[in-house]
């Protein structure tokens, strides 16, 4: 990239191209870039009116990008949507409540469900975006307030949300169900953390991974959805937290990077139909905090981060 950065976002565009947007370097960023998987090439594309790091970036089903939140010294309630047959941003209407480190799910109706996050507080309350016009609702609250979490969009339609911090780490699940738009508590996964991943494979269930409860994890757990229970499966050979967990074409879960008090360069891969762990290659630079997009020819690419050279503007692919 031309820009070094970490807390960035990436978005794999209606044409194959991937979106890398904001994130913070020293400074907070405004600029993005696009990645040509045809050319492995890198340009830059007209930035954001506002620089930001910990939003989230959404891809509507009309093509357009939404980038919600955010902070920039302060945390943020705008929102920004980039037109990628334009190259041009847009400004739509504001969030009720501004919100840093929320999570973002594309709703199976095409709305945009932003839930939790921090602004000074603790949030539990969740705000729904309408593409169609423009606008923000408010809808039901989570039962607990939580930022660091994840958020998961399950086969049936409703969004799990897992763990996250609130001045104590979490262990417990959520579940908003969009026809009702209420919450309804799940069973907890069986370890409290943040800075987790959180997959749906290819069988439906939700695999957690990794994070930190004050000692790094390498543990894992499944949720499934058709029980609303939790198991556990095997462990990952290296404890990591902000990490990437990417779903490759095979199902195989392709974890990546990360630290646990050093900047990991090991890639690590997780078999549905085994539950277990396998080393693969590792990066030729250790980071956390970076982007992995799964390319439409099924190679996944890692962006930015930070390691122990600072923050990066390096990427890598990797080959299943």
């Amino acid at each position: 990239m031309s820009t070094a950065r970490y807390l960035h976002t990436a978005s794999i565009l209606t044409n194959g191209k991937v979106l890398v947007v904001g994130g913070y370097n020293g400074a907070y960023l405004n600029s993005p870039e696009l990645y040509d998987p045809s050319t492995g090439t890198w340009s830059n594309t007209s930035s954001m009116s506002t620089a930001r790091d910990y939003h989230t970036a959404s891809i509507l089903t009309n093509g357009k990008v939404l980038v919600v939140g955010g902070d920039n010294g302060a945390s943020l309630n705008s929102p920004e949507l980039y037109d990628p047959s334009t190259g041009t941003w847009s400004n739509t209407s504001s969030m009720s409540t501004t919100r840093y480190a929320p999570t973002a799910s594309i709703l199976t109706n095409g709305k945009v469900l932003v839930v939790g996050g921090h602004n000074g507080a603790f949030l539990n309350s969740a705000e729904l975006y309408d593409p169609s016009t423009g606008t923000w609702s408010n809808t039901g609250s989570m039962s607990t307030a939580r930022e660091y979490h994840t958020a998961s969009i399950l086969t049936n339609g409703k969004v799990l949300v897992v763990g996250g911090y609130n001045g104590a780490y979490l262990n417990s699940a959520e579940l908003y169900d969009p026809s009702t738009g209420t919450w309804s508590n799940t069973s907890s996964m069986s370890t409290a953390r943040d800075y987790h991943t959180a997959s749906i494979l290819t069988n439906g269930k939700v695999l957690v991974v990794g994070g930190y409860n004050g000692a790094y994890l390498n543990s894992a757990e499944l949720y499934d959805p058709s029980t609303g229970t939790w198991s556990n499966t095997s462990s990952m050979s290296t404890a990591r937290r902000l990490h990437t967990s990417s779903i490759l074409t095979n199902g195989k879960v392709l974890v990546v990077g990360g630290d646990n008090g050093a900047f990991l360069n090991s890639a690590e891969l997780y078999d549905p139909s085994t539950g277990t762990w396998s080393n693969t290659n590792r990066m030729s630079t250790a980071r956390r905090l970076h982007t992995a997009s799964i390319l439409t020819n099924g190679k996944v690419l890692v962006a930015g981060g930070s390691g122990d050279s600072g923050v990066l503007n390096s990427a890598e692919l990797y080959q299943p």
